[in-house]
């Protein structure tokens, strides 16, 4: 009995006993096998791989070992050989505090820090870079440790690219995350240097890394003339996503920044056609910085280009009415002819372009050289006999017209007026007109900011074009009613002084005015209208009709293309632009001499704007005709009062500042010209 007690004793002592050992085992066990270790910046990217290293490392997605695991493991070999070699796992994985690390703790990864940290560090080594390469000196300097500076610096700006772009801003559907991250295009622990080979891999996968978000782009571009090479052979020269979006500067495609990079992106690799296509109004307005016009993937879709003979190419023959009616409504079968990348170098595909380009060089070259040499000659020659005391300046010490005697009145107050909103007309033609001619020039996105855009341009250069051709109609009314109206019965001289119609006598003028330039005669007397104020006449019967009629067309394609091919479209930017850049230089360098500039009237002639002139000056000037009026007892009819001070003063105010409107559009327009040449 004693015994039965003591083992009963014993065992409960020795179930005490396992108790408390298997308690203490569990304790054991319910802790981690090791004690935690502190991580610091210094941390050795062995220690990490120790446990990453190792193949198949990983840990379930669920509560249980048994649910999908989420792959931890790192290959060394591939870290080792990426562009991150040497950077310490906890310089990117900056949560990380220690080992084993903390559970139910939001992973996450700063690319941003030590890029931008590096970008700091070689701010100046970086303008020192800009500065070298700008002087072209680059070759005195350690070229090797030149292009490590230039490389950092590249990947760090792109960093702040990022930053900027569509891809760093939250998601729609959860603002705790960007809408891509770094590791979500370059990988993760692959990341090679771009002149490795492996990182030719990076631009064949580059459509399938971004259509890990955007399907439905991916399908439209893999069966596109860019994607199907890359796609089937892994060709490297055609576009990918980054070259149209660029690589990290990517921003929202609805917005006009996105839409003007891409678009200036094309010719990147289509260099030849985004030239042709700059020349046309569409390219302009894009250049200045507008989209409302259309661009390249307008017309050739954004993802799903195609070669043009494919029968599903937007701007296949059979196709592009419905491309062109995309903008244009009411488009008709006229657009279908129009030459978007129309070039005047190449007369054997575009022989209409070709000929009407060279036809207006020609006639520049032409116009200028003669009128200039003209203004040259009558300059020197003028000067040359006023510094001999052949000739006396009538005016004041301050400028104003000297008030002797009688005046004559050359203009009526209707024909000044006329001649004002005329003058006012052609300078705001001007400046709206070339600055889009010019859009490549370095002045008109800022010209075109002041005007308040390209659409409000456009209308004023509307509006412009209208007051010039009612002044040019109007005057022509008011010409044949006084003639076959109020002079009704009185028949008109055509050739006769009175009349703007170029005669015989205007050539013998004109060789008598030459023979005076070279100092073989005297200078010659002239009646009413001289020969320079008859070509001042009829230019704008020429430009009415050669811009007139090509700004109609561009004005109103869809009426014009209703009967004229779609060349014809082509023909009339040409003109239109070449003519009004003839103009403009001819009005503000030849008819600014002739009227202001010539030693005669230096620095300006306000008849035009008083309406008279001094009786001794008619006198010399219109020889023929004072001596005619005289004879024909009509003279007293034209004889008015002197200008009073006040119309003097403001009759210059107002001249001087058209000359300088004048004279400032002139720089401009030369600039752009010049501009274009060099560009």
């Amino acid at each position: 009995m004693k015994m039965r007690r003591l083992f009963k004793g014993g065992a409960v002592l020795l179930g005490l006993l396992g108790f408390l050992l298997g308690t203490s085992a569990l304790a054991r066990t319910a802790r981690p096998l090791i004690d935690p270790i502190l991580v610091t910046p210094s941390t050795e990217i062995d220690t990490c791989l120790d446990c990453h290293g190792v193949e198949g490392f990983a840990v379930p997605k669920g509560e249980t070992g048994d649910s999908l695991k989420r792959a931890l493991h790192v290959q060394p070999e591939t870290f080792k050989n990426s562009i991150h070699a040497e950077v310490r796992c906890v310089s990117c994985h900056v949560d990380i505090e220690q080992m084993p690390h903390k559970a139910n703790v939001k992973r996450s990864v700063d690319c941003i820090t030590c890029h931008q940290q590096q970008l700091d560090e070689n701010k100046d080594e970086t303008q020192e870079l800009v500065d070298l390469t700008r002087s072209l000196t680059h070759a005195m300097v350690g070229l090797p440790s030149t292009v490590q500076i230039k490389k950092q610096s590249e990947l760090t700006i792109q960093a702040r690219h990022y930053l900027a772009s569509v891809h760093a801003q939250p998601r729609k559907d959860d603002p705790s995350r960007v809408n891509a991250t770094c590791w979500d295009c370059h990988g993760k622990h692959d990341v090679f240097p771009m002149d490795s080979p492996n990182a030719q891999i990076y631009r064949t996968s580059t459509p399938e890394t971004c259509g890990a978000c955007h399907e439905k782009e991916l399908k439209d571009y893999t069966q596109s003339v860019h994607g199907a090479p890359v796609k089937r052979f892994g060709k490297l020269e055609p576009a990918v996503c980054s070259d149209c979006h660029t690589a990290h500067k990517i921003s929202v495609v609805e917005q006009d920044p996105a839409k003007l990079l891409i678009t200036e992106n094309c010719g990147d690799c289509h260099k030849e056609y985004y030239d042709s296509y700059r020349e046309t109004y569409h390219g302009q307005v894009v250049k200045l910085g507008y989209t409302h016009t259309a661009k390249c993937h307008d017309c050739h879709s954004h993802h799903a280009t195609r070669k043009a003979d494919d029968p599903l190419s937007m701007v296949h023959a059979n196709n592009r009415l419905a491309t062109c009616s995309e903008c244009h409504k009411d488009a008709t079968e006229g657009y279908v002819t129009f030459q978007p990348h129309g070039s005047t170098h190449d007369y054997e595909n575009y022989p209409e372009l070709w000929l009407t380009s060279k036809f207006m060089i020609v006639l520049l070259t032409g116009v200028f050289l003669f009128f200039w040499t003209h203004s040259l000659l009558w300059y020197f020659r003028e000067k040359k006999e006023h510094e001999e005391g052949h000739v006396t300046i009538r005016v004041e010490e301050d400028g104003t017209p000297v008030k002797q005697g009688q005046y004559v009145q050359r203009f009526t107050q209707g024909w000044r007026i006329a001649h004002l909103v005329l003058a006012l007309a052609v300078m705001t033609l001007v400046i709206t007109g070339t600055t889009v001619l010019f859009a490549d020039s370095f002045w008109a996105p800022t010209v075109m900011i002041l005007l308040g855009g390209a659409e409000i341009a456009a209308i004023i250069h509307r509006i412009a074009a209208v007051t010039f051709g009612i002044i040019f109609i109007g005057h022509l009314v008011v010409i044949f009613h006084k003639i076959y109206v109020v002079n009704k019965g009185q028949k008109f001289n055509w050739f006769g002084p009175d009349s703007l119609v170029p005669r015989w006598q205007d050539l013998l003028d004109f060789i008598a005015m030459c023979k005076w330039f070279f100092g073989k005669g005297p200078r010659p007397i002239f009646d009413r209208w001289t020969y320079w104020e008859k070509f001042d006449y009829w230019a704008p019967f020429w430009g009415m009709f050669i811009i007139g009629l090509s700004g109609l067309i561009l004005w109103f394609p869809s009426f014009f293309a209703s009967f004229f091919p779609g060349w014809i479209f082509n023909v009339a930017t040409i003109v239109h632009g070449e003519e009004a850049f003839l103009a403009a230089v001819f009005l503000f360098t030849v008819h600014f001499f002739n009227c202001h500039f010539r030693p005669e009237k230096f620095p300006m002639d306000v008849v035009m704007f008083t309406g008279s002139m001094t009786l001794e000056e008619f006198k010399e000037e219109r020889t023929i005709e004072y001596n005619r009026l005289v004879q024909e007892n009509k003279l007293d009819q034209y004889l008015v009062g002197a200008p009073s001070a006040r119309m003097n003063k403001y009759s210059r105010i107002l001249g001087f500042s058209l000359i300088a409107v004048g004279v400032i559009e002139l720089v401009l327009v030369l600039v752009g010209f010049i501009q274009g040449i060099f560009s």
